[in-house]
């Protein structure tokens, strides 16, 4: 008897979309997890999507992942006995931060991104601004101000004003904008993700990564 499963197993790797193995709904990959098991049966993140391997996918909330990590989904996609790490978690959101500050990264050697609250300001007030990264640790009446006028634009939130300045070569970064583009797209997702884990939840974070790129 061929099952659901057995249907995915074939296909999730094809066509625009994914499915989830926990919740069984289908996304933009991007937007999701992406696993694979490696040659030892550990399950390993693979958050561009690029390690070969049939790929094992799940929705990128903390529910989820927990769900397929204490109920065996992750052996049943595997089609045997897996070793899933405990810290599973902690690796995807350390990642996924991690991937924030190199795209940041990108952006600033490629003129696309400001930092500091006069400078964020003047590039939301000119038009420039197509994503808003803030520090989660930052003031919260200082952001809030920040974004007077510019409710609209999406919000990529980092945990620490220490990490973000650390991809601008300071000490401190609470505020930083970034021009329209697939950087800022980039890391527009990213947040998405590491928010769905975190379970921080990102203002802004209706879907309007489409309108960065």
């Amino acid at each position: 008897m061929t099952t659901d499963a057995d249907h995915d197993s074939a296909d999730d790797e094809r066509g625009p979309l994914r499915r989830c193995i926990v919740t069984r709904e289908r996304a933009a990959p991007e937007t999701m997890l992406r696993f694979v098991v490696s040659p030892d049966r550990v399950v390993t993140p693979d958050l561009s999507a690029r390690l070969p391997g049939r790929g094992i996918w799940l929705s990128a909330r903390r529910d989820v992942l927990e769900t397929a990590r204490t109920r065996g989904a992750f052996s049943r996609a595997a089609r045997g006995q897996v070793v899933v790490p405990p810290d599973l978690d902690g690796i995807l959101q350390a990642g996924l931060v991690r991937r924030i500050m190199e795209t940041v990264g990108l952006a600033r050697r490629a003129g696309q991104v400001t930092y500091g609250f006069v400078k964020v300001r003047e590039w939301i007030e000119g038009g420039r601004a197509g994503l808003i990264i803030q520090a989660g640790d930052g003031s919260p009446d200082e952001r809030t101000r920040l974004l007077s006028g510019a409710r609209d634009l999406p919000i990529a939130v980092v945990p620490t004003a220490a990490g973000l300045g650390a991809a601008f070569g300071r000490d401190h970064v609470v505020h930083a904008a970034m021009s329209r583009g697939e950087l800022a797209r980039r890391v527009h997702i990213d947040s998405e993700r590491f928010a769905g884990l975190s379970g921080r939840a990102v203002p802004g974070s209706s879907d309007q990564s489409g309108e960065l790129g």
